[in-house]
């Protein structure tokens, strides 16, 4: 039921990420830049203008051809892209959309001819291989195909632009997601630790004992911590061994000589990051399946390492004596260990981190190596 509840709120929360991004992104998918349209075919008609000079070697007439033919190739390519394939090709209407490219070509061919019969006179294909006296078969079928060609070609490239945009599009809606779904990981933390924490200072006020204010103090040092820290995607890694630190002598002043913590810090920590509350629910689960159902001693041994650009982070504890443990999965300990695989896994690359966990000679150990 928990777990439902939780992911309900990852999907209205990214269901209402995905549609502020839409609603303020929709009105910038559909403005034309007409800069580069305009660039586009300035360049195409230079092209052709170079290209039908060549071949006629006559410069006035290539200008009037192409000031005659650019207007229907144009108008061509935009009536595909714009209404014929958004109105049958993406509705898969294919067989509609054929018969209309066919019809729009054979109106464009008699546009064509009777324009240039017009305008330039009988000879309506000077670059054909004979003078026309007609409207022929042959010229119908050249002239068809070659709007054909740059109708494909325009639509070739508004299908890939449009296919940028949307991959772009998609890629900023996984980002949002992923943004999401990790702050609401994160938010799993506070309220579980702090549980676990005000259950010490229950067990100790039951207790009656002195240590009482002290807890509270040091629980207000970590909320002080938890307030602003888990509001980052990163945090300095001198904060969250600080962090730790003050987490750990709340469970020694609960535990008292029965708890033996040793914990070596060691590397540079200067200029290094993390992923708030990432180490602490690791440190965590040893006195939730350690010392809290431990009878007698219990030993927790932490090593921080930071060697380059990775950070090499060890915590091993004492197996409870009466429990018959053989293996902990990643899942058990309800949100401490797979809340934290989670986070790696959507918080940095898969080269980023590497995360084991083991027993080993009457302890459980987990060893995490990350880039910060």
């Amino acid at each position: 039921m928990k777990q439902t509840r939780n992911n309900e709120f990852i999907a209205m929360s990214t269901n209402n990420n995905i549609g502020s991004f839409i609603k303020g992104n929709s009105s910038k998918s559909f403005d034309v830049n007409y800069k580069h349209h305009i660039i586009f075919w300035l360049i195409y008609f230079i092209f052709n203008m170079l290209r039908y000079s060549n071949i006629h070697q006559d410069y006035a007439l290539s200008l009037k051809m192409n000031l005659i033919g650019f207007p229907i190739h144009m108008s061509i390519a935009y009536f595909n892209v714009y209404y014929l394939m958004p109105k049958f090709v993406f509705q898969k209407k294919y067989y509609r959309y054929a018969f209309f490219v066919v019809l729009t070509l054979f109106v464009m061919l008699l546009v064509k001819y009777f324009a240039t019969y017009i305008l330039i006179g009988p000879d309506v294909w000077p670059e054909g291989p004979e003078e026309l006296q007609g409207l022929t078969l042959n010229y119908a079928i050249t002239t068809m195909v070659g709007e054909l060609y740059v109708s494909s070609f325009v639509a070739a490239i508004k299908l890939t632009i449009d296919w940028l945009k949307e991959h772009s599009k998609l890629h900023e809606l996984e980002k949002r997601q992923l943004s999401t779904e990790l702050r609401f990981l994160r938010s799993q933390i506070s309220p579980h630790f702090f549980f676990n924490t005000l259950n010490n200072i229950y067990s100790l006020t039951l207790e009656k004992s002195n240590k009482a204010p002290e807890v509270i103090l040091k629980l207000s040092e970590l909320m002080r911590y938890l307030l602003y820290a888990t509001k980052k995607n990163k945090q300095d890694l001198k904060s969250e061994i600080d962090c730790i630190h003050n987490y750990l002598d709340l469970e020694r002043l609960r535990f008292d000589d029965s708890l033996d913590i040793n914990i070596s810090i060691s590397g540079d920590l200067e200029n290094k990051t993390i992923s708030p509350m990432l180490l602490i629910p690791l440190i965590e689960n040893c006195f939730k399946h350690g010392a809290s159902k431990n009878i007698g001693d219990m030993t927790i041994n932490i090593d921080i390492k930071v060697s380059g650009d990775f950070l090499h982070f060890k915590v091993s504890n004492t197996i409870p004596n009466k429990s018959p443990v053989k293996t902990l999965p990643t899942t058990s300990g309800g949100i401490g260990l797979s809340n934290v695989k989670k986070r790696l896994e959507l918080g940095y690359k898969k080269e980023d981190f590497n995360l084991t966990i083991f027993e080993k000679e009457n302890m459980f150990n987990v060893i995490l190596k990350l880039r910060v």
